[in-house]
């Protein structure tokens, strides 16, 4: 498929092309590229052997989106500060060690720099007005550059699996900030104890059946799980872990968040942790979700960038969307009450039902709290609920049968100033007397 759009574009046959996708092994970027000037605005040169990028590149004066993952690049090139119109930048699992202040777009929006061997950002990062999306997992990173704090838009924010023994204290005061992964840093603890019931259990007792999905960090199956003495088996699903770096983290930060979640009614959370696995990888028995339920969204475009993208039928009774809202309220009040940081707070990460029964889950971006103000850190989180919740009122088709205070609930609780805003148990006692 690469080898034949390789050729189609040297033969002139892509003309008006928006999107290119050129995987070939290729060690320079074809000029012909070029020809694609006057529409190509989003190009994946990921999976090739590049290590730097063409001098004509801001001669592309649409491209919007570039990916170079899995490239061996050991430096940012600068020819990206100078490309007009770039706004994603997608640098996963290369090789860099330097990111130069030349290589920053004044345009960025979206900077993936996940999985590689940076130690240090540009403090010119701040300088980047429109940044709302910074992706910075699995790095050698130990400081941020105190200018960040200048990023006023920035929504999103991977730091897990870096080397901060402390993180800055005014990250907690960035007003639009509402989605962190800080896990597998030496400030956040990794490991905590089981919650009350947590089981281990033996794959011997497991039989593993259907694929239900695969993510970033593992792949889920459907299982019969038969507890040795037991005349009847349980249908319940397996997730095996993949052992790789995620945009969210490692994966054994993901477990030790599912270790200490419990139960609750509107958790995805964990029966048990599986052990004696012949390969010897970690994983975790969930409860069967009910296939009734359906992914309240799904997760944001490159338009979109730090929104999700919901169905154009996606509506909502006034019933269905208060229960919905006090369902997730009440899973973030129980998870940072244990002191964990769900950190992926967002709509595609929730199941439901027609009544609005609510389910949250993956744990992926999941952290305990990090030294520093526990209410502006839980607070930070009471953002990314008040977006979730904005969504689903704005769905609604019954407003005028919503309590009246819940707008101006959600208003507060996406107020860009942090210490005004409710902690969850405030937003649990307003919702108990709608």
């Amino acid at each position: 498929m690469s080898a034949a759009t390789l050729a189609q574009l040297r033969a002139g046959a892509l003309r008006g092309t928006v999107r290119l996708d050129l995987s070939a092994g290729l060690a320079v970027v074809p000029p012909e590229v070029l020809t694609l000037a006057d529409s190509l605005e989003i190009l994946n040169l990921s999976g090739n052997q590049l290590t730097s990028l063409p001098d004509w590149l801001p001669e592309l004066p649409r491209l919007r989106v570039l990916f170079c993952s899995d490239n061996p690049f050991e430096v940012v090139p600068g020819v990206l500060g100078r490309c007009p119109a770039l706004e994603m930048v997608g640098f996963k699992a290369c090789r860099l060690t330097h990111f130069p202040a030349a290589a920053l777009p004044e345009q960025l929006r979206w900077l993936i720099l996940t999985d590689n061997r940076l130690e240090e950002l540009p403090a010119e990062t701040g300088g980047c007005a429109r940044l709302q999306k910074l992706m910075l997992s699995g790095n050698r990173l130990t400081r941020l550059p105190a200018e960040l704090a200048r990023c006023s838009r920035l929504e999103l924010l991977r730091l897990a699996a870096n080397q901060f023994s402390s993180l800055p204290a005014w990250l907690w005061d960035i007003p639009s900030l509402a989605w962190l992964a800080v896990a597998g840093n030496p400030c956040t603890p990794l490991a905590a104890a089981p919650a009350a019931g947590f089981l281990e259990i033996p794959w011997r007792e497991l039989t593993v059946g259907a694929l239900l999905g695969e993510g970033a960090s593992g792949v889920i199956h459907q299982a019969a799980w038969q507890p040795d003495g037991d005349a009847a088996a349980r249908q319940v699903a397996v997730k095996l872990f993949k052992g790789a770096m995620t945009s969210d983290g490692l994966p054994e930060s993901e477990m030790a968040a599912c270790l200490a979640v419990g139960e609750h009614p509107h958790l995805i959370g964990a029966c048990g942790r599986i052990t004696g696995h012949p390969g010897a990888a970690n994983g975790l028995v969930m409860p069967l979700i009910d296939p009734g339920s359906q992914s309240l969204a799904g997760p944001p475009s490159l338009e979109t960038c730090t929104r999700d993208e919901y169905p154009a039928d996606r509506r909502f009774t006034a019933p269905a969307a208060l229960r919905l809202i006090r369902s997730l309220a009440a899973a973030a009040c129980h998870l940072h009450a244990r002191g964990l940081l769900h950190g992926d707070l967002y709509a595609h990460n929730v199941l439901h039902d027609a009544s609005g029964s609510a389910l949250l889950g993956d744990f992926g971006a999941a952290s305990f709290y990090p030294p520093g103000p526990a209410d502006r850190i839980q607070r930070m989180e009471v953002r990314a609920f008040g977006i979730l919740a904005g969504e689903v009122l704005s769905r609604c088709t019954e407003p005028g049968l919503l309590p009246p205070f819940l707008p101006a609930l959600v208003e507060s609780c996406t107020q860009p100033d942090v210490a005004a805003r409710p902690d969850f148990r405030a937003i649990m006692d307003a919702l108990g007397a709608a």
